[in-house]
């Protein structure tokens, strides 16, 4: 039996950030990986659609092992934490590809999915990671 969590208001956002920092971590290593493995393998389509199943279950493993110890035990706080984690994805990834000199019609490209760009759906997961986990940790009654 799962056992329940207290809510802690003030650890609440540094657990938000920091496990949210492990997924960026995680992806980063992902994506240098796929770039240098995969791309050359199966060329950049290819590997951009590995890359976002990969990654989203990458994702969601992540949100599924620190689930109890993010404590968010409402629906509410569960998407409170999604949506944060999506909004410093955004700032991260926009911010660094523009330290990296890539232009806004490149960067808006990866989310497009007019222009075959996946990030939607992955940000999509991110987003709602903490719920699913919270979902799939759920008791469940017998049958």
């Amino acid at each position: 039996m799962r056992e329940t969590t207290v809510f802690n208001a003030v650890a609440f956002p540094i657990r938000v950030f920091l496990l949210w920092l492990l997924i960026a971590i995680v992806e980063a290593i992902h994506g240098t990986l796929r770039s240098l493995f995969l791309v050359p393998m199966i060329g950049t389509k290819g590997a951009h659609l590995f890359g976002v199943v990969f990654g989203s279950l990458l994702i969601l493993v992540i949100a599924l092992l620190g689930s109890d110890w993010l404590a968010a035990v409402t629906r509410r706080q569960q998407l409170f934490a999604g949506l944060c984690w999506v909004l410093l994805m955004l700032a991260f990834e926009l911010g660094l590809g523009r330290l990296l000199g890539l232009g806004w019609d490149r960067l808006v490209a990866d989310y497009d999915l007019s222009r075959g760009g996946l990030m939607l759906i992955g940000m999509l997961v991110l987003g709602l990671a903490p719920w699913l986990a919270a979902r799939l940790q759920a008791p469940r009654s017998p049958s």
